[in-house]
């Protein structure tokens, strides 16, 4: 179970070089992984959106790019300021806050993202519940994460590849090397596909499904806050 003390001060003492080496270790893939998750939520033109663990802001802008009104959260300042710093339109709102505990109302978003952030969480039942107490009743959750590709050789590539080649580049070019072994470690550690649906499942959401992206190296998750039903008379 991550250590909520710890994981702050990790992202903390990289945030400077955050941007850089996700570019550099993803070779820019990331920003087609975002796109995927915009056009999975749907038209976000006037939506309201809160997005969770929301880093540097990646994710925030991109659904404010398609007319989205974004609330990020995050619990580590020196991400928020960057992200502050990176909304020069200031559109956006960043905010200071604990995934496990959002400081926002019930039902008050059409959409709920988190991207590469529930693994980082340290009761992760307790954070799915929390996305879905923020989305509306027919609101969608999303959650994109890295995860490992089924395949016996790509995934023995990537292994190698995850666990060798990206903690040496990323603890090189940050000169935190502890934080570039904890993402292959929690990577490592991370449920299959259809189990984490099973999971979002578990805290009531709806119509849940996944899918994944540039051969299985990361998922998009997704689920919907089931609408009230009316009671038959």
């Amino acid at each position: 179970m991550p250590d909520p003390v710890q994981v702050r001060s990790m992202f903390g003492r990289i945030a400077r070089r955050y941007d850089f080496l996700n570019r550099l270790l993803s070779m820019g893939i990331d920003r087609g992984w975002r796109r995927t998750m915009l056009r999975t939520a749907g038209q976000m033109e006037g939506a309201r959106v809160v997005d969770v663990c929301c880093g540097t802001g990646d994710v925030a802008f991109t659904f404010q790019a398609a007319g989205a009104d974004v609330v990020g959260i995050d619990f580590t300042p020196e991400m928020l300021l960057l992200a502050a710093a990176k909304d020069a339109a200031r559109s956006g709102r960043f905010v200071r806050g604990d995934a496990l505990a959002l400081p926002v109302r019930t039902a008050c978003a059409d959409a709920v993202t988190i991207a590469f952030g529930i693994r980082n969480v340290a009761d992760r039942a307790q954070g799915l519940a929390e996305l879905a107490r923020v989305a509306r009743p027919g609101g969608r959750v999303l959650v994109l994460e890295f995860t490992l590709p089924p395949g016996r050789i790509s995934g023995a590539l990537y292994r190698l590849y995850f666990t060798r080649i990206l903690p040496f580049v990323g603890g090189f070019v940050s000169g935190d090397r502890a934080a570039y072994r904890y993402l292959p470690d929690t990577v490592l550690a991370w449920p299959d596909p259809r189990t984490f649906q099973r999971e979002m499942e578990a805290v009531g959401l709806v119509d849940c499904g996944f899918r994944l992206l540039t051969g299985g190296i990361a998922c998009l998750s997704f689920g919907t806050v089931p609408r009230a039903t009316t009671p038959s008379t």
